[in-house]
């Protein structure tokens, strides 16, 4: 597979005041054309982690490794945060107009990439005419314009109706075949992260490192139902939320 684009090693989080780690002994490679997923009830540490590699969270211990360091990463968040002014042309220039990505290896055609996406046709339309799932599409685009090495999605479909949520987790799929960034997804839905990510693993609170579940790369949507790694990745879930445990299923 080559060279990680990123390399996680030794990663601890911890808070002053608190008792435990957030996460502990966390080793991890992102590589180009890979996804990898968080899944997890909510406060388990998943959303830090994925700050963590942001660059917003500085770990307790650790080390955060870039293959290339003219590279940054990119953060798409549930809500796409569009600036309501902005066309959907001027919102997906705009991380180019920060001093931080002036530097970037390479600076991505807005008009080439808003066509990858299939939202061409809506260049110049603002915000509040697009829909939830051309919102979030938008968010993905201008993260995207800056050639991140690692795209960092924090729930983007949460908020969609399961229609739109279903077009995008396609689209997703596909965004990996074509870009050369790794991507990191954290969702609270189990089959969702089983369908987009490459490997499945279990990271618990407290409990150091991350133990693999699934090995096995992307089933279709139809093989879901039947997949052994559901009936455990859903099992492990049900009884550490039964448990009042944190717990959180990272799939890459």
């Amino acid at each position: 597979m080559g060279a990680p684009t990123v390399r996680v090693t030794g990663a601890r989080k911890a808070y002053p005041g608190t008792a435990g780690d957030v996460f502990a002994g966390v080793d991890l490679d992102l590589h180009a054309g890979e996804t990898f997923a968080l899944v997890g009830p909510s406060g388990c540490g998943k959303s830090t982690l994925l700050r963590a590699l942001a660059g917003l969270e500085p770990l307790s211990e650790g080390t955060i490794e870039r293959s290339d360091a003219r590279r940054r990463p990119a953060l798409v968040l549930q809500r796409p945060a569009l600036l309501p002014w902005l066309d959907v042309r001027q919102n997906v220039r705009l991380g180019h107009r920060f001093f931080a990505n002036r530097a970037a290896a390479a600076v991505v055609d807005v008009d080439d990439l808003l066509a990858d996406f299939g939202v061409a046709h809506l260049a110049g339309h603002y915000p509040d005419e697009l829909s939830g799932g051309q919102q979030q599409l938008v968010a993905m685009a201008r993260a995207l314009a800056t050639d991140p090495d690692v795209l960092l999605l924090d729930e983007p479909f949460a908020a969609l109706d399961p229609a739109a949520r279903r077009t995008l987790q396609d689209w997703l799929r596909r965004l990996t075949e074509t870009r050369n960034a790794a991507v990191v997804i954290v969702t609270h839905d189990p089959d969702e992260a089983l369908y987009l990510g490459h490997r499945v693993g279990l990271l618990r609170r407290g409990i150091p490192g991350i133990d693999p579940v699934w090995v096995a790369g992307r089933p279709r949507r139809e093989e879901l139902p039947t997949l052994p790694a559901r009936a455990e990745l859903f099992s492990l879930y049900d009884t550490r939320i039964r448990a009042g445990r944190d717990v959180a299923v990272a799939v890459a």
